[in-house]
């Protein structure tokens, strides 16, 4: 799907939005601009940060991701069904 193509799908759908609903689709889409100018100036260190396990045994690695799969687990199975929805809808 080419950018103008695009474009009039988003057009589209704003056309759809209530009066009222406006201010807060503005809301989304200003903080949504600004996380991404925020971002551009942290790539070289994210991309530092991400080779940082590279001289970690093989060994030790895997039990690092055995250990986080875990506490995932542990972590998420605590949740009551439909919780994250509740506190991020």
């Amino acid at each position: 799907m080419g950018e103008s193509a695009t474009w009039k799908r988003v057009m589209g759908e704003l056309e759809l939005i209530l009066e009222h609903q406006l201010p807060a689709v503005y809301d989304v889409f200003h903080n949504f601009r600004l996380g991404l100018q925020g971002t551009k100036g942290h790539t070289g260190q994210i991309l530092k940060f991400g080779g940082c396990w590279g001289d970690m045994p093989t060994e030790i690695f895997e039990e690092f991701l055995e250990e986080i799969g875990q506490r995932r687990k542990r972590a998420f199975s605590r949740r009551q069904k439909g919780e994250a929805c509740r506190s991020a809808c």
